[in-house]
């Protein structure tokens, strides 16, 4: 399966709570601070409520 590498890259300052509480599911606490998912449908669905907050490659 695909793996991929997400960073947050803007503040979750301002953001609605859900957005926030994403974020804390996908693990990240630190600005430009990356992890390593796999390419599930559930991760995918993650990051697409919160792509505008977060950088994504492909590994």
């Amino acid at each position: 399966m695909k793996k991929v590498r997400i960073s947050q890259v803007r503040s979750a300052i301002n953001r609605p709570q859900r957005q926030k509480l994403t974020l804390v599911a996908l693990g990240l606490k630190k600005l430009h601070n990356p992890k390593d998912h796999e390419a599930t449908p559930q991760i995918l669905g993650m990051i697409e409520k919160v792509k505008h907050l977060l950088k994504v490659e492909e590994i």
